[in-house]
């Protein structure tokens, strides 16, 4: 099984049931050989009620705990920057917080009628405004890639995909192939690593982020290598999906090694 390298706990914001020490215990009781704790530093202001800045000397004491109770699995330090283009100030910050292992760069809210909306939000508008919203999403995504910031992973490429109007409107990545490839060519040029995000298990056609006609075209374009990512929030979500994406993954060309943190080469 490949690791899991996109996983939150209770040092993330948006993670009211993640707890570490459960996830690691998850994670062997299932197999998973490797884990990457990739806590939320989100700076957006006045999208998120509940939105808080991570700890990183908590969140790092808690990893080497982990380390210590479960010396048989792989644990990663990580830390999944939200819009760090935007706000490099802040994500220097974090960074100089503290060692990661692995640095996830994803983009979570868009420039929308004259404010940052997330793409989670994408449900509240009417459905004939989603292919105008993805595309806009798809420009900030490009932004981020283009950028300077020291991330490694490009995560959940076309994330707004969880809250699409699929009962209204059909979600094809074919009609986004323009938007999709610059972002995906931008990425291979810069060595980044192309997360495939699974939702947590949700149904593919929501869930899998990015799904395997992009998958085909990041093959195409010479991504050099791909991560998988539950993005689970909870202990009892790791590594959902994995067996579909792995599939995918496969047949786009990838090929798993002998790293237990689960990157897959051409």
């Amino acid at each position: 099984m490949q690791g899991d390298g996109h996983v939150h706990s209770q040092f993330s914001w948006d993670a009211p049931r993640g707890d570490m020490e459960a996830t690691c215990r998850r994670a062997v009781s299932i197999g998973l050989p490797a884990l990457a704790f990739t806590e939320h530093a989100d700076f957006v202001v006045g999208v998120h009620e509940d939105l808080t800045p991570l700890d990183p000397a908590c969140y790092l004491e808690e990893v080497d705990r982990c380390r210590r109770l479960f010396p048989d699995l792989r644990i990663l330090s990580g830390v999944e920057l939200g819009e760090p283009h935007r706000y490099p100030v802040e994500a220097a910050a974090v960074l100089a917080s503290g060692g990661f292992d692995r640095i996830l760069g994803s983009v979570h809210c868009t420039p929308w009628n004259d404010r940052l909306m997330d793409g989670s939000q994408l449900d509240r508008l009417p459905p004939g405004e989603a292919p105008g919203f993805l595309r806009a999403y798809f420009t900030e995504a490009l932004a981020l890639v283009q950028s300077v910031q020291p991330f490694q992973v490009l995560a959940h490429l076309d994330y707004p995909k969880r809250y699409w109007p699929h009962a209204e409107l059909p979600y094809r990545e074919e009609d986004f192939e323009e938007e999709l490839r610059a972002v995906l060519r931008a990425a291979a040029q810069r060595g980044t690593v192309l997360e495939v995000n699974t939702t947590r298990g949700l149904d593919p056609r929501r869930g899998l982020c990015p799904g395997p006609t992009a998958l085909r075209w990041w093959a195409d374009l010479g991504g050099p290598a791909v991560s998988f990512g539950s993005d689970a929030h909870d202990p009892e979500k790791i590594g959902l999906g994995f067996d579909l994406a792995a599939d995918l993954v496969e047949a786009a060309g990838f090929r798993p090694n002998d790293d237990p943190a689960g990157l897959w080469l051409r």
